[in-house]
């Protein structure tokens, strides 16, 4: 499986080559956000901890790992993943006037996001782990993701002599099979995409407000709540604090689903609460694929 050289970056893709080999381990600073994958290959690795993206093929997982890795005949190019765009009739056009539509096909949720984020395939996955899990399980993920300056912020905090990258902001989805109600998906997301991209290994550094009733445009209602960290105090010069807004909810099946974003917080570029609740607006549900 090959590795890409972009650290601490969520989803980050760039040309999918690259050394075959794992990728270095983390550093005891506590800091470190981990390393980005792309599944090309039948060889498995076991990635660094922390934030993790990887391309899913023929898999299920949304918020882990793929069960193995494909065969080199299921290498899809990314221009060729992407998922067809339908009309106004299905809701894949935009709910906004110059947005684009994001769609996760296998969970029918769809959003969009403003025409400088860049969206990933259907089979991207991205997740966070803790800091030191020599097998990165996933703290929490989602699938199909946007994102904003994947490139926003590049550093070499752990001095292995690899150019990590940090996103500006994240967003995605995925489903809720473990949740014990829209009420603890809100909450467990948020909590945990902060705490895992931004405030590991200090949980009292991350605040998570109570979950309260959402309805978006489309009128899918559910519940949203928001977490943030202060303090953090990462000597590297991409360590920043962070927010994340999750908004869980039920499909017509009764199945639990969420969508999230995460982003850095208390910086210029910061992306705007307004911006993040015009988007969460327009998450409603897609007829899925199987």
């Amino acid at each position: 499986m090959p590795t890409e050289p972009a650290g601490r970056s969520v989803g980050t893709s760039g040309p999918w080559s690259g050394h075959t080999g794992p990728p270095s381990s983390p550093s005891g600073d506590g800091r470190r956000r981990g390393s980005v994958i792309a599944v090309v290959a039948a060889t498995a690795v076991v990635p660094a901890a922390g934030i993790t993206g990887f391309l899913v093929l023929g898999n299920d997982g949304d918020d882990g790992k793929p069960d193995a890795g494909p065969t080199g005949a299921d290498v899809v190019p990314p221009s060729a993943s992407r998922e067809p765009r339908g009309g106004a009739g299905d809701g894949t056009a935009p709910l906004v006037p110059g947005w684009k539509t994001v769609i996760n096909p296998k969970r029918g949720i769809a959003f969009d996001v403003p025409m400088d984020w860049a969206v990933k395939s259907s089979g991207w996955v991205t997740y966070v782990a803790e800091n030191g899990d020599p097998d990165a399980t996933p703290l929490v993920g989602f699938a199909a993701p946007a994102i904003l300056e994947e490139k926003w912020c590049r550093s070499d905090d752990d001095g292995n002599g690899t150019q990590e990258d940090t996103p500006l902001a994240s967003v995605g989805s995925r489903a809720e099979p473990d949740a014990r109600g829209t009420t603890e998906a809100a909450r467990e997301n948020a909590r945990l995409w902060v705490y895992g991209s931004y405030a590991q290994p200090a949980k009292e550094e991350v605040t998570t407000g109570a979950a309260t009733p959402f309805t978006t445009k489309s009128g899918l209602t559910g519940k949203v709540a928001t977490a943030t960290s202060t303090g953090v105090d990462g000597t590297g010069r991409c360590a920043h604090d962070g927010k994340a807004t999750a908004f869980a909810f039920e499909n017509p099946a009764g199945e639990t689903l969420s969508w999230t974003f995460v982003g850095v917080r208390g910086v210029d570029d910061e992306v705007p609460e307004p911006t993040v609740r015009k988007i969460l607006g327009t998450v409603r549900l897609v007829d899925s694929t199987p």
